[in-house]
């Protein structure tokens, strides 16, 4: 060993090296995540409010009116996004979540039959999404029911938790002209069930990341 104060022993500089390429390595997986060239905006984590369900084309949808049973339907969401029903008519449903529809088909009813309730019910979402990273069956999955980012990992095979970073699960979605990208901490929902769901929209893709692993 030399006494040389700037030596440097060579297990150290492998190691020094070794770190180098893992930080290296890190932040490429970071870049390759899809569509980088859209820029980030700020990310969103299941600490703040989950994302609602958002009614789409070709979801089924059951309209019960409790004081009128006559009047419950169920219609799909046509191309144009409107369903009918009956004595209003034509009414709009793609965009919207069921709570915003179920409000306004109360004020469309309450004056034909004194409406006091109206519920709808998704019965059949149309939700392609894909899961990509570390999950055991990565691919796209085909849901008929409102799916969470944790309910499509476990269509998916769920983590592969030898090596899957579950603090940083990122959804990305295409909204309009730009790519927007939600982080999520699912190790706080899977051990302890905090935090709302997160849900899917279609075409939405669940990337789980690698974490670094030591040798």
């Amino acid at each position: 060993m030399s006494n040389n104060p700037s030596f440097i022993p060579f297990a150290m500089m492998q190691r020094l090296l070794m770190f180098s390429l893992l930080v290296t390595i890190g932040g490429c997986q970071t870049e390759n995540l899809p569509d980088q060239s859209v820029p980030r905006p700020n990310s969103a984590s299941t600490d703040s409010p989950a994302q609602p369900m958002v009614l789409r084309e070709g979801d089924s949808l059951s309209v019960s009116i409790p004081s009128s049973p006559t009047l419950d339907t169920t219609q799909q969401i046509r191309t144009d996004g409107k369903i009918v029903l009956p004595l209003i008519g034509e009414v709009t449903a793609s965009g919207k979540t069921p709570e915003d529809l179920q409000n306004e088909l109360l004020k469309l009813y309450e004056p034909q039959v004194s409406a006091k309730q109206v519920i709808v019910t998704v019965q059949s979402p149309n939700i392609p999404v894909y899961v990509t990273g570390a999950v055991m069956r990565p691919g796209p999955i085909a849901a008929n029911h409102p799916i969470s980012a944790l309910d499509a990992i476990m269509e998916a095979g769920g983590f592969d938790f030898t090596k899957a970073n579950l603090r940083a699960v990122v959804v990305v979605r295409q909204e309009k002209d730009r790519t927007v990208r939600y982080k999520l901490n699912l190790k706080k929902v899977w051990e302890a069930s905090e935090g709302a769901p997160f849900y899917l929209q279609p075409f939405d893709i669940v990337y789980v990341p690698e974490r670094f692993t030591w040798y």
